[in-house]
């Protein structure tokens, strides 16, 4: 990397959010240059050593781009007073930082940290005055001694969380015990602060240490892989790997952590099992508050609810099958229920059902799912308001970026009963937060399938409430007639059941394009998009497709679809304007998915103003504004702007993961089937792809590859004891 010294003429821009930041330097020689990168709290007047690379931007021209830097108070009287003069110290503007720096020269900064009172003697600041300012100033002096000691292994935006946490002795604290910051307050990551702890000699074999890793290792794994707890063995040999240590020495310590309630530990049928204490305490508090509401709610009588749905039928001109009769009877005699089943199988009509009784009753009732589209499909499928489980918990963001829900056990729901769609989904943390909002008394209704992926979080929540036999669950099995003309339907139940697809129809609304090549798939899906399926069905079919595809990588995968997609369906062209972020082109007319959640980004509806864009939600960039520097993205009837800086929670949307298409439904999914990692090429990754669609599955690739699916019955393995916290709470 280069090296660029200079002082800090003017902070052009900063985002608050993550402190990327652009600013305009004199160098050694005088000459004014911008630069840009990662910078938290950037004050004209200071002097910097950037390390970087220089780069050039097509409209701003050439820039230094650095990605590590030093920074020091300057020196010299008219350094001082540019870096006073710039509103950086409260209680400090042009006027007064003269003042200070005719009376105390090169000493100011001296006096104003060690000497306030002193401030006191010019004309226009009290002692009160000077305090302020005192402060202020050991606070800026505080963070960059933290940003200079952590700058090589912690972010900018962590360091003033660090900062604000740990106030001026933070360096100090830091060197005591650096893995204080792999805590939850902070949650950095093991091995930088690892890295971090060799500068200042800390002792490798330290228990403290050791609770670092452990603690590394379950919440990556659960971050990673979904779990919850670990095999008490793979823990050890885990901590061990990572710590360079012996599995007896890590083994010792882990003993006593556990006898110490620093981790928990659960004997299970399985075997040993080890977790957070934070997890422990979760799962147990999901398990006993499932107990409760099982419980404690007002039963309805059986010869009543047999008078309710003959009254529905009969208003309805339907007759309910034996098990949606049981499914509505269990829902009104129970606190929790479990509704699950595949598709056509009838659930929204027992979903219809509930709700006509829940109004006939007085019982209000709220609908919610994990996401934004699922929620929107289940209020289009019931004709009543649905939310996300976010939305209706009235989640919100803290100062210090923790996730806070305004309904909560001290607040909790109105609803007397609440009903969960695509509840396979639903992690850990979201269950926590849902089960302690619901009053007592209130019946809660979980609806989802079985048999799709699990949820993207840590957990295997639906599938261990109805794996511990203690909570009521109605498995919905027959296919109801009009479903059963369906070879989506069909087939998706032929899947289910291990038994291959018909991929030899030409009528139906379920087809097989072979490709024995894999690098002829995504110019096939290509095709199929923009002439073959337009020329059938009319050209607006394209806006109803979605690709599928099992992974990110190889000629048929997300990334190499997106490439070519992109390039068929919105080519560039002179009345588009583009923006490159990390190795993406982002076009106007581009459909693009957000990845990650964002709750602070603003967004607005006909006028009404909101915030919260989620992980999956797809949408069309409307335009690219480079002297703003944003770009407009229309999320269905949500419009949002994206800084620049924010384009790496974009990607392009042409294609999407079978993960990421969870909890949606889209009306014609292409899907490619190839080749790909072993643990992808699963049964219920084919099935869940399979059932996103509404009315049209196109399937492209070898018909061996499908077979291969569909034998492969593997299911990810989850470790977690929270069936055995139910199965103890029953008790």
């Amino acid at each position: 990397m280069e090296t660029l010294k200079g002082v800090i003429e003017n902070v052009v821009y900063r985002n608050e959010s993550n402190d990327y930041t652009v600013i305009e330097i004199a160098d050694e020689e005088n000459a004014l240059i911008t630069a840009v990168g990662i910078m938290p709290m950037a004050f004209e007047g200071e002097n910097v050593i950037l390390r970087g690379s220089w780069t050039f931007h097509k409209e701003f021209g050439k820039q230094f781009s650095f990605e590590a830097y030093e920074k020091t108070l300057p020196r010299e009287v008219d350094g001082i007073l540019q870096y006073l003069s710039s509103a950086t110290v409260k209680g400090v503007g042009p006027v007064t930082a003269l003042k200070i720096v005719n009376r105390f020269g090169v000493d100011s900064f001296d006096v104003i940290e060690n000497h306030p009172e002193w401030l006191a003697d010019i004309p226009g600041i009290t002692l009160k005055k000077a305090a302020i300012i005192s402060e202020s100033f050991r606070e800026q002096t505080g963070i960059r001694g933290v940003m200079m000691f952590c700058k090589d292994y912690v972010g900018a935006a962590e360091i003033t969380r660090v900062y604000k946490k740990l106030g001026s002795g933070a360096v100090g604290i830091i060197k005591e015990n650096p893995y204080i910051l792999c805590d939850g307050d902070y949650g950095i990551a093991f091995d930088k602060i690892d890295a971090l702890a060799k500068t200042v000699d800390f002792p490798a074999s330290s228990p403290v240490r050791i609770l670092a890793a452990s603690k590394y290792v379950l919440n990556y794994n659960a971050t990673s892989n979904g779990h919850t707890a670990l095999p008490y063995g793979k823990l050890v040999g885990a901590v061990a790997n990572l710590t360079e240590l012996s599995e007896n020495d890590v083994a010792s310590m882990t003993e006593e952590f556990i006898s110490t309630e620093q981790l928990r530990v659960l004997n299970i049928p399985a075997g040993r099992f080890v977790m957070t204490c934070e997890v422990y305490d979760a799962e147990k508090y999901i398990a006993n508050r499932l107990y409760e509401l099982d419980r404690d709610v007002a039963r309805v009588r059986g010869a009543d609810v047999t008078l309710m749905i003959e009254k529905l039928e009969t208003d309805l001109g339907i007759e309910y099958a034996t098990l949606q009769r049981k499914a509505i009877y269990d829902a009104l005699d129970c606190g929790v229920m479990i509704l699950t089943g595949g598709p056509g199988t009838g659930k929204t009509t027992v979903v219809k059902a509930l709700l006509a009784i829940f109004k006939s009753l007085g019982i209000k009732c709220a609908l919610a799912a994990p996401t934004g589209r699922a929620a929107k499909r289940m209020s289009e499928a019931t004709s009543a308001e649905a939310k996300t489980i976010h939305r209706m918990l009235e989640m919100e963001r803290t100062g210090d970026m923790k996730t806070k829900f305004g309904r909560n056990a001290q607040n909790p729901l109105d609803e007397r009963a609440i009903i969960i769609d695509e509840a396979s989904m639903i992690d850990l943390t979201l269950t926590e937060a849902l089960l302690s909002a619901v009053r007592n008394g209130t019946r809660i209704i979980f609806i989802g399938d079985a048999d799709q992926l699990a949820s993207v979080g840590a957990g295997n929540i639906f599938s261990d409430m109805i794996n511990s036999g203690e909570i009521k669950t109605v498995r919905l099995t027959e296919i109801f007639r009009q479903s059963k003309e369906s070879l989506i339907i069909t087939n998706a139940h032929r899947i289910n059941s291990g038994e291959m697809p018909q991929l030899n129809v030409t009528d139906n609304d379920f087809f097989f394009v072979r490709r024995d090549y894999e690098r002829d798939i995504a110019k096939t899906v290509a095709s199929l998009i923009t002439k073959r399926l337009p020329k059938a069905y009319g050209k607006r079919i394209a806006e109803d497709i979605q690709v599928i595809a099992p992974s990110k990588k190889g000629f048929g995968g997300v990334e190499a679809l997106n490439a070519v997609l992109q390039a068929e369906i919105n080519p560039p062209a002179a009345c588009k304007k583009e923006k490159s972020a990390h190795g993406v082109i982002f076009r106007e007319g581009d459909r693009v998915m957000q990845t990650v959640n964002n709750y602070d980004v603003e967004w607005e509806r006909d006028g009404r103003e909101g915030m919260g864009i989620f992980n999956g939600d797809i949408g069309v960039i409307e335009s690219i504004n480079n002297l703003k520097s944003h770009l407009t993205v229309r999320f269905d009837d949500r419009v949002v702007n994206y800084s620049f800086d924010l384009l790496d929670e974009l990607e392009l949307a042409y294609a999407i993961t079978v993960h990421k298409s969870q909890g949606s439904e889209y009306p014609v999914i292409i899907l490619p089937v190839y080749h790909c990692a072993p643990m992808l090429m699963t049964r219920n990754l084919l099935y869940t792809a399979v059932t996103r669609a509404r009315r049209m599955v196109i399937l492209v690739g070898r018909a061996d590859v499908v077979g291969k699916m569909v034998e492969n019955d593997r299911v990810d393995l989850r470790y977690t004891t929270l069936r055995e916290q139910i199965c103890h709470s029953y008790q």
